[in-house]
């Protein structure tokens, strides 16, 4: 690994930026010229780079090392087409080069043909004589390409090579998780654990593994090892926390939760989780000051403003709940979820028409899932607004042509507004359901003077 503080390199990047002062011409070999190109690129100044990537192919003309040098620039500049033609030049002269494979590899990645540069990767396999960092590139394009069980193989060589290798560890659990491999994930784990009975991070993700199989006093366990292991490792007390406040142990799950914010910088999170555990224990007062102390934090944490406004709504305070709703869209104005909590606020307050509002805006933002287009549609049918429910069913039902409760509505309002084929095209009168004629009924007034279903 290049050492960016040596003497011998920073005496090499002195003489380099005097020549550019001076406009004098000093002479580098191939090498030196290849470690201050690396010092700029580490350090982001490309320009730099470049500079010293010219006049050391103008000194070297014929190293190949500085022509892959090149196209790794070119590749930075996404100029593809210029990086592959110069890397056909360098095949020619040196056919045997995994780096050339390993950048056609790269290029394939950035234009997202995976399949391509899992292809350049196997070649680049053949030719080296460290294969390690290529199974890695491998696990992360199967990755990406979505193939979990060749992603899942590649990280497996990875961590038999080098259990502590967390980054391939955490890539290969991913890919268990994809494949519902759980008893895989925790083999791989137990193995780590082997080579390194103090890995705090094996400790913790083995205790995530185990909560999800529904083994939480395994789990617990776990999570205590992990704190065992590294006893100021915020991650291992929230996790045990979660654990604990799901058992209803609320009480050690507030001390987990404590330990965890003494340990590491205060977070809007851990706030929530301490000021839920207070309001399951009933201390109110508590609960709402870690709420806002949450808020307070990191005003922009959408969780954080949900956390408050379902705390007031919970105990019926519903006037307190529409003054943060509208606190937190100042904020987040286009959070969908704040957006849709603001529902359960007005119909709390019993204020339709601010219902029918914050439906209208989440319509106009394309944010209506099915159930709340369909409610979205009652709230006007409860209104007795047919014309408007007529509409707006027709265009949900454009995206869910197939969906017998927006039929059924279609046809009821089409009913009300005295379009009776229309109504007998979207509602099959004999195949009702005993539940969606009772809809029906409860729904539209005039399904009762409706002469074709005497049962209706």
């Amino acid at each position: 690994m290049l050492n960016f503080n040596s003497e011998e390199l920073q005496s090499s990047i002195s003489k380099f930026e005097r020549m550019l002062e001076t406009n004098h011409l000093y002479f580098f070999d191939a090498q030196e010229f290849e470690d201050i190109i690396f010092h700029y690129l580490g350090f982001g100044e490309n320009q730099l780079a470049k500079k010293a990537l010219k006049m050391a192919l103008e000194q070297h003309p014929s190293s190949h090392e500085l022509m892959l040098l090149q196209s790794e620039v070119f590749i930075l500049d996404e100029k593809y087409s210029a990086a592959l033609e110069l890397l056909d030049y360098i095949e020619n002269l040196t056919p045997h080069d995994e780096e050339i494979s390993l950048q056609r590899a790269n290029i394939a990645s950035k234009k997202n043909n995976h399949k391509e540069s899992i292809a350049h990767l196997h070649k680049a396999l053949e030719l080296s004589e460290d294969p390690l960092e290529i199974w890695n590139l491998l696990g992360m394009e199967h990755l990406l390409a979505e193939e979990y069980e060749d992603a899942s193989y590649f990280f497996r060589n990875c961590i038999s090579d080098n259990p502590q290798d967390y980054s391939s560890l955490y890539n290969l659990l991913y890919a268990y998780e994809q494949l519902d491999k759980i008893e895989d994930a925790i083999t791989v784990l137990n193995e780590v654990l082997e080579v390194d009975p103090y890995s705090e991070v094996a400790w913790h993700q083995l205790g995530l593994v185990l909560a999800k199989k529904g083994r939480q006093k395994e789990a617990l366990s776990a999570f205590d090892f992990a704190i065992i292991s590294d006893d100021a490792f915020a991650g291992a007390y929230i996790e045990k926390g979660k654990l604990l406040e799901q058992m209803g142990r609320f009480n050690e799950a507030l001390n987990n939760y404590e330990v965890a914010l003494n340990t590491n910088d205060p977070s809007a999170f851990v706030y929530q989780c301490i000021g839920r555990c207070h309001d399951s224990l009933g201390n109110k007062g508590l609960a709402l000051k870690f709420y806002l102390k949450a808020i307070h934090l990191e005003p922009s944490n959408e969780k954080s403003w949900l956390a408050l406004i379902e705390f007031y709504l919970s105990h019926k305070r519903f006037e307190k709940a529409a003054f943060h709703f509208k606190r937190a869209l100042e904020i987040n104005s286009d959070a969908f979820l704040i957006w849709k909590k603001g529902i359960e606020v007005y119909k709390g307050l019993g204020q339709i028409d601010q219902v029918l509002e914050v439906y209208k805006n989440l319509h106009a933002q394309d944010r209506l899932d099915l159930p709340l287009a369909i409610d979205f549609i009652d709230l006007f049918l409860g209104q007795k607004e047919w014309e408007k429910a007529y509409l707006l069913t027709q265009e949900i039902y454009k995206s869910y042509p197939k969906n017998k409760a927006l039929k059924i509505r279609l046809g009821g309002c089409s009913l009300q507004l005295g379009k009776l084929h229309e109504a007998n095209f979207f509602i099959d009168w004999k195949a009702l359901t005993v539940e969606e004629a009772k809809v029906l009924s409860k729904l539209f007034p005039a399904v009762k003077q409706f002469k074709k279903r005497d049962s209706v």
